[in-house]
């Protein structure tokens, strides 16, 4: 089994994993807690175009949705968008240090704040791990369907995990 961390996520890692696995519920499982600040919880609930992700967000009771939006320091919030901002600023202000974002720009600047970094496909990767009959190519065919965009280099580094 693997150690048990505390992570705090962003919204496109929520979307991106219910495409891949249609709930959310295997995040129980796989860390201690998982924080949504009050920015990502409300960018989900307004559901883009489609609502996708809505019902398998609103009944995940073990995620730890924060009820007040956090005060995000200016130089996170001239750097990223409301969702990656928050995700980084509460990482820091609970002394959490993973934070599961899949953003290229957010990945950098929580790398620049100190913090240790996942994304959606290595969440799938660390799922993987516990549940060897899991398949990352059928999750990544999922996900692509439901239009999320995967580069190149993430499918290969997933599908080496995929044996």
């Amino acid at each position: 089994m693997l150690e048990q961390k505390t992570i705090v996520i962003n919204t496109s890692p929520l979307i991106a994993l219910v495409a891949a696995w249609g709930t959310l519920e295997p995040l129980r499982s796989l860390y201690a807690a998982v924080h949504v600040p009050a920015e990502v919880a409300e960018e989900i609930c307004r559901g883009g175009d489609t609502n996708f992700a809505i019902p398998e967000f609103m009944v995940a009771d073990f995620l730890q949705k924060a009820q007040q939006p956090v005060q995000i320091s200016p130089f996170l919030a001239n750097s990223l968008d409301r969702g990656e901002a928050a995700v980084i600023q509460l990482a820091l202000d609970k002394g959490i240090e993973t934070v599961c974002i899949d953003e290229a720009i957010g990945r950098r600047v929580a790398r620049l704040n100190g913090l240790t970094l996942t994304g959606s496909t290595g969440v799938l990767v660390r799922y993987k791990q516990e549940h060897p009959e899991f398949s990352l190519a059928q999750a990544i065919q999922r996900m692509q369907a439901r239009g999320i965009r995967l580069g190149v280099d993430v499918i290969e580094f997933a599908l080496r995990h995929d044996t």
